[in-house]
């Protein structure tokens, strides 16, 4: 079992949980939950030896396997599938050694090797690497090409797919719904459920972590707690702890003021002055009970409309792509404020082709796109991040939106998007993708669109913020379409489903619920149908027409190589400084100027790693979608 012992974690000079003590028995599945910038993935680092403990210790079997996903993006010629393959260290060994066996004419380690390769299903990894390929959403094809020719978001699924072919009686898996569709997320979700070794889950997904944890470690104040039961189970555990924890610290308050009322009453008094010492005394031994935190640090909503028109929007016979190229054709629809609309489909399908349309930011390769004439869009997709000005504060942002705001409106109203104090005027450079995606979604609810355009606005977002969004779009009086892997928000927010599939835009039939039996017909549907259906192709015209889109994608692919190149050199420069940071010897008084270099230099390469990941992102997103206009 996994075991901690009074641990105590720091990270630098910040301590993130001390007095740790639990155990986590073979075949949990643990959900790690926790606001942002709490410790969680520095706990993963801790497990992964790559950061040591304060105090304390921790205690895994020697024989266990640990897999985790790494954080470097792939690269060079190696086929997609063998990058894969590589995952399971032990049947590459085999397959190494079988090859020496067979040129040494060994039969009898032969036989001992087959032995061992049947043992562990080595005869079927190939087929077991590509059905999970193919559950993260890697179309046949794809899964025999260079790593060097995917884009970014589907390096990172190969990452995880890596990591979960690995047979592992560990798995740390740190946010891995962040880059993943709904299909991608429901297939996870099942092989999960099926893992037989104990997994270690990062999620701010709560329906996910339903459905495959049941035991949660929640972090918090600095103290690692663990839970039984899921985490809705944990929300309500929770619940009646704090409502407990606040009304002990209303009494112990209480009790507080009785005692420093007597102590001020008395203390001048000689004959009462032992006793008020005494009190004195008592009070300052006294445990403090903290408050409970049981409000959400995020409160917003989104303000009426100044005008809603009806229709708000309409699109009739339209269909949108790129080059020319049309991804979803002959779309139907009709925008009115109360519509609540969610978009499912798979990667690629077209979804976010449809919401750039809908926005504005794509035109229309034939048909009709009707904007009424009072029509205020509030559009959040991922790229946008990068639009918000790296020098400027997000105090800046919201007077450049509206000047008219007072600086104290201006403050109030960051307060409740989590930027208090300070951190309103502080420069956006060195913000985590949360805090990009909560100022984005600050500046949106400002403008006071009456139609919203949402394309994935939980990626990087923590459950209180998510719970927070969810309650502000329950209460919106415009008209909503959400793209969300996340379906606790789908659920809460919308009221109808529409499916982009096959390159048309249709009603779903049914609920949330059925969407995965239904991508599992589809699945079937779509098996039979791909070999030898339909004439014989013509395979000197599509060599031809593959050498064209190769040649049309090279500007991109230099574009991602590049970008990689430089974060790569960051990262690397970065995780230097962390090791030096890690030192215990560095925090002696004698080392402070050294220490203020090294902090000064991490905070430099923080930002530099931040900026470099932002460009990766938007030319791997580039190349994605050059690369599903061509398909």
């Amino acid at each position: 079992m996994l075991e901690f012992a009074n641990l105590a974690l720091r990270r630098g000079p910040r301590l993130l949980f001390r007095d740790a003590t639990l155990q986590i028995h073979p075949g949990w599945k643990v959900g790690v939950t926790g606001v942002n910038g709490c410790g969680k993935s520095s706990l993963f680092s801790l497990l992964l030896g790559e950061l040591p403990a304060d105090r304390g210790d921790w205690r895994v079997p020697r024989e266990w396997v640990t897999a985790h996903v790494a954080q470097e993006t792939p690269r060079g010629p190696r086929p997609a599938l063998e990058y894969v393959l590589d995952g399971d260290a032990e049947l590459r060994a085999l397959q190494r050694s079988l090859q020496e066996a067979e040129k040494a004419g060994d039969g009898s380690r032969l036989a001992r090797l087959h032995a061992r390769l049947e043992a562990i299903d080595g005869y079927r990894a190939r087929s077991r690497a590509e059905r999970l390929l193919h559950g993260l959403g890697f179309a046949p094809g794809d899964v025999h090409q260079p790593v060097e020719r995917l884009s970014g978001g589907w390096r990172m699924r190969l990452n995880l797919a890596r990591a979960l072919f690995c047979r592992s009686d560990l798995l740390l898996l740190d946010e891995p719904t962040n880059h993943l569709d709904l299909d991608a997320v429901i297939w996870l979700e099942g092989w999960l459920q099926r893992y037989r070794g104990t997994l270690l889950l990062i999620s701010h997904d709560r329906e996910f972590l339903d459905a495959v944890c049941g035991h949660i470690l929640h972090l918090e104040q600095q103290r690692l707690t663990l839970f039984r039961g899921d985490y809705s189970a944990f929300e309500r555990t929770r619940a009646e702890r704090l409502a407990h924890q606040r009304a002990a610290c209303e009494r112990q308050q209480r009790e507080i003021a009785h005692i420093r009322s007597y102590v001020e009453r008395f203390r001048a008094k000689a004959s009462k002055a032992r006793q008020a010492q005494s009190r004195l005394k008592a009070l300052e031994r006294m445990e403090r009970i903290a408050p409970a935190h049981v409000d959400s640090p995020f409160r917003f909503r989104f303000l009426t409309p100044r005008k809603l028109p009806r229709p708000l929007l309409r699109l009739h016979d339209a269909s949108c792509g790129h080059h020319g190229r049309p991804v979803v054709s002959e779309v139907e629809l009709v925008l009115s404020p109360g519509d609540r609309l969610g978009l499912l489909g798979s990667n690629g399908a077209g979804k976010s082709t449809l919401m750039k349309l809908l926005a504005g930011e794509l035109a229309p390769l034939k048909g009709r796109l009707e904007r009424a004439r009072d029509l205020t869009i509030g559009y959040f997709a991922q790229h946008q991040l990068d639009q918000l000005q790296p020098q400027c504060s997000p105090l800046e942002h919201l007077l450049r939106l509206d000047p008219q705001l007072r600086e104290q409106e201006a403050r109030d109203y960051l307060g409740g998007f989590g930027f208090g104090g300070d951190q309103a005027l502080q420069p956006v450079a060195p913000f985590s993708g949360g805090e990009r995606s909560r100022l984005a979604l600050a500046l949106i609810v400002r403008r006071r669109p009456n139609l919203l355009l949402l394309d994935e606005p939980t990626n990087h977002l923590d459950l209180e913020m998510r719970q927070a969004l969810a309650l502000a779009l329950q209460a919106f009086k415009g008209a909503l379409v959400l793209v969300s892997h996340d379906r606790h928000l789908l659920r809460t927010t919308t009221d109808r489903l529409l499916v982009v599939d096959e390159g048309r835009l249709h009603p779903f039939e049914g609920a949330l619920d059925d969407y995965p039996a239904w991508l599992s017909r589809r699945r079937e549907k779509s098996r039979p149908a791909g070999e030898g259906a339909g004439n014989p192709p013509n395979r000197k015209e599509e060599r031809r027409e593959a050498a064209r889109r190769r040649k049309a994608l090279q500007p991109l692919k230099k574009r991602v190589q590049e970008a990689e190149a430089r974060l790569e050199a960051a990262q690397k420069q970065r995780a230097e400084v962390e090791r030096s940071l890690a030192d215990n010897q560095l925090y002696h008084p004698e080392r402070k100027e050294e220490l203020k270099t090294l902090l000064a230099r991490k905070r430099e390469l923080d930002r530099r790693c931040e900026a470099e990941e932002r460009a990766w992102l938007e030319a791997a997103e580039a190349l994605e979608e050059a690369e599903g206009a061509v398909q």
